[in-house]
């Protein structure tokens, strides 16, 4: 049985590896009109190739290094967004990674061949050292989701240096929407900020959860060709998960996720950007990606867990080394379970199944941190 789960889990990261492969090729060609742009894109390509390799090194010795680490820097943010899911999980927290400790992380995932980092929060840019430290790995992908309030003139120089740097702006629609959600003046402040950006030729993308009521909305061909020709050149569709009671009627029917797989790919054939949907396209390349299948998820404060969605640790990278907090019981026991990580209904299905991941850890008599 276990040779089965292994040899499945290999042929898993195969297919990952090669999608991986497929959307950095992608980016090349999307960034094709600003060359510099382009070229560590396609620099990225081979460093994925190694990075890729060395992932298997590390796999051959026992240890699963996923390509991706999702790493929440902060839990303080600018703004109050109703029904966040981060502030509902991730209160904000004190005992925060200090510099030195990022910095450490950062050194140390690249040796163990992570592709790149999805840098979330609360908001990012609240650490304002965040841009020091990516300009000091500018090897890595750093892609940084952020409500674009904080950027200013300074950092746009920044940005406009670092390649390595893929702002993803979060909008939840025009006006009324993202106003409607995030607070007065936002979507204008957002909107300006997307012309500077264009402007000064940086590459970004936009972040959109997209719920039942702004389905029509966030799928209107004209909505995504606006803001394709406003310079965004990457789409992540995030499937609302309702991490707050009472808001399960905001979730997709299923019909609305089968036409958003079948849209964004109609988009990607007409218009040059890239299109992303979760869970969707984890789907696609076989399940949930959880549980360093294809990511993990660093808290503020170090906890390793499954999955943003699945506040569960058992391990912290105070107290261990990257390294051996990927070797985490926990993180094991979930990836040995395949069936779980089954996407059926959309959403997160780690999230869905909470009372058994906790279960994992209860069983062992471990601390649950949530």
């Amino acid at each position: 049985m276990k040779k089965c789960i292994e040899g499945t889990t290999h042929q898993f990261r195969i297919v990952l590896n090669d999608a991986l492969n497929i959307f950095f090729r992608d980016a090349v060609r999307v960034a094709f009109s600003n060359p510099s742009q382009a070229y560590f894109f396609y620099k990225t390509v081979r460093r994925q190739q190694k990075a890729a390799r060395l992932r298997q090194l590390w796999e051959k010795r026992g240890i699963v290094v996923p390509p991706v680490l999702i790493f929440s820097i902060t839990t303080k943010c600018n703004l109050q967004c109703e029904n966040c899911y981060a502030q509902a999980l991730h209160p904000p927290l004190v005992k925060e990674l200090n510099t030195e400790e990022i910095r450490s992380l950062f050194s140390e995932a690249k040796e163990l061949g992570v592709s790149f980092f999805v840098i979330a929060g609360g908001e990012p840019f609240l650490r304002s050292e965040l841009l020091e430290l990516t300009a000091e790995f500018s090897d890595l992908l750093f892609l940084v989701f952020t409500n674009g309030m904080l950027i200013n003139d300074k950092m746009l120089k920044q940005l406009k240096r670092q390649k390595n740097v893929v702002l993803m702006v979060s909008l939840e629609g025009q006006a009324e929407e993202t106003d409607g959600r995030r607070g007065e003046g936002v979507y204008e402040f957002v909107e300006s900020l997307i012309k500077k950006l264009h402007r000064n030729d940086i590459f970004f993308g936009t972040s959109l959860t997209i719920t039942r009521s702004t389905f029509a909305m966030l799928t209107d061909y004209h909505f995504v060709q606006r803001l394709t020709q406003a310079g965004c050149r990457f789409f992540l569709y995030l499937e609302y998960t309702p991490i707050i009671e009472g808001t399960e009627n905001m979730v997709l029917t299923r019909d609305q996720r089968k036409q958003l797989m079948q849209l964004t790919h109609e988009f990607h054939s007409k218009l040059s950007a890239l299109f992303i949907t979760v869970p969707g396209h984890e789907e696609e390349v076989g399940g949930c990606l959880a549980a360093g299948r294809g990511f993990v998820h660093l808290t503020a404060e170090g906890d390793l867990e499954p999955c943003p969605f699945a506040p569960f640790s058992d391990t912290n990278v105070r107290d261990s080394t990257l390294r051996e907090a990927l070797q985490s019981t926990l993180l094991g026991k979930i990836r040995s379970h395949p069936e779980q990580l089954r996407i059926s209904e959309g959403g997160c299905c780690l999230w869905k199944r909470r009372k058994w991941v906790s279960s994992l850890i209860a069983s062992d008599k471990q601390e649950v941190r949530v």
